[in-house]
């Protein structure tokens, strides 16, 4: 099963659900089904994931990211930090939260910096414009979880605002700087750096 990976990569990280045609159960993802469970989608490198994980130990992490070499490269991080409380998941984000992840499951749920598709022809490509992706975001996520999401694509922005604030299952919170302990992503890091404005948004599911 893990012939894609290399020698470095740490196996016991990577999650391979037992089944990808049926809904998970919380316990198939990581043993204690009491302990928070955060996912993020489209991991990259892993420079959110494992600071998340390092600053949260009391927490389970469970990244999508569908690119081989930014699932290595996270795997490779795991190990190296020794940390049990963070698995990757190779997939699509769309199919997961549609159809895979356990309903009701999810405290936090995070989006950040993702592809804009920002040809008026790949609009519908965007995940905040896609029923499968809304309507898995309110099953996947506990009454009283957020989805949190960080984009510097102002067009991308208005969408997801305008898609979540038309779902009478979300409310918007607001999100101060200082509100709670959130590192940046790798994409973050290089639109800041060249001078790019950072948009963010959190909802509750009510």
């Amino acid at each position: 099963m893990w012939g894609f990976l290399t020698k470095e990569a740490a196996p016991m990280s990577l999650f391979i659900p037992p089944d990808y045609f049926r809904e998970l159960r919380r316990e198939e993802i990581f043993p204690d089904a009491t302990r928070p469970l955060e996912v993020e989608l489209g991991s990259g490198d892993g420079s959110f994931f494992l600071g998340m994980a390092e600053h949260y130990p009391e927490r389970d992490f469970l990244g999508l990211e569908r690119m081989l070499g930014r699932v290595e490269k996270t795997l490779k991080k795991l190990g190296k930090a020794g940390l049990t409380n963070g698995k990757i998941l190779r997939l699509e984000s769309g199919y997961s939260m549609g159809w895979l992840l356990p309903t009701a499951s999810v405290s936090r749920l995070h989006l950040l910096c993702p592809d804009p598709w920002p040809k008026k022809k790949h609009v519908a490509r965007r995940l905040v414009n896609q029923d499968e992706f809304l309507n898995g975001l309110a099953r996947v996520l506990k009454p009283g979880g957020e989805f949190l999401l960080k984009t510097d694509d102002a067009v991308y922005f208005e969408d997801a605002q305008a898609s979540l604030g038309a779902r009478a299952e979300f409310k918007r919170l607001d999100w101060p700087e200082d509100a709670f302990f959130y590192p940046t992503t790798d994409f973050e890091q290089y639109w800041l750096s060249l001078g790019r404005t950072m948009n963010r948004a959190r909802w509750r599911r009510v």
